[in-house]
């Protein structure tokens, strides 16, 4: 047993949108704690939507988001000697970091020239519901789906 519950840190909203998602997606995306490259890169690519697409970039990226957040995913669990894929449903907080990781990862292995186009294209494609993040998150749908009988080992 856990001596203490692990505190969740408050996330001030961002500076240009004041919308505490996005502050949490440029924590992702930044490395070495080069928080302004990453700031620049985010707003960038949604001035690129914006242009793109013709709506609010905010907007975008908030439906490209929801569009890749996963409902279910599976957990090992052992039993007896057997480790079986139990389906589990995912918490909020979980469904939303994932997203993130899936269309950060993603954007990095785009070929475009800057980040802020890599980014810019990858969200477009997730607002489309097409794209590498969209499957990730279809794949790990089946594979809960297909792992339904186990469901009964949930703890």
């Amino acid at each position: 047993m856990r001596k203490n519950k692990a505190t969740k840190r408050e996330i001030k909203p961002d500076e240009k949108y004041q919308d505490v998602t996005l502050a949490k997606f440029i924590n992702c995306l930044m490395l070495d704690g080069k928080k302004n490259t990453a700031e620049k890169a985010v707003y960038g690519a949604l001035d690129i939507l914006e242009e793109k697409v013709g709506t609010d970039g905010l907007e975008v990226f908030k439906k490209a988001l929801n569009n890749v957040k996963p409902m279910l995913e599976v957990r090992s669990r052992r039993v007896g000697g057997a480790t079986y894929q139990v389906p589990v449903e995912i918490r909020s907080d979980r469904k939303t970091a994932l997203a993130m990781r899936w269309i950060i990862d993603f954007a990095r292995k785009r070929s475009d020239h800057t980040m802020a186009e890599k980014l810019a294209g990858e969200l477009l494609l997730d607002y489309n519901k097409e794209g590498p993040a969209i499957k990730k998150r279809n794949d790990t749908h089946k594979m809960a789906e297909a792992n339904k009988a186990f469901a009964h080992y949930k703890w």
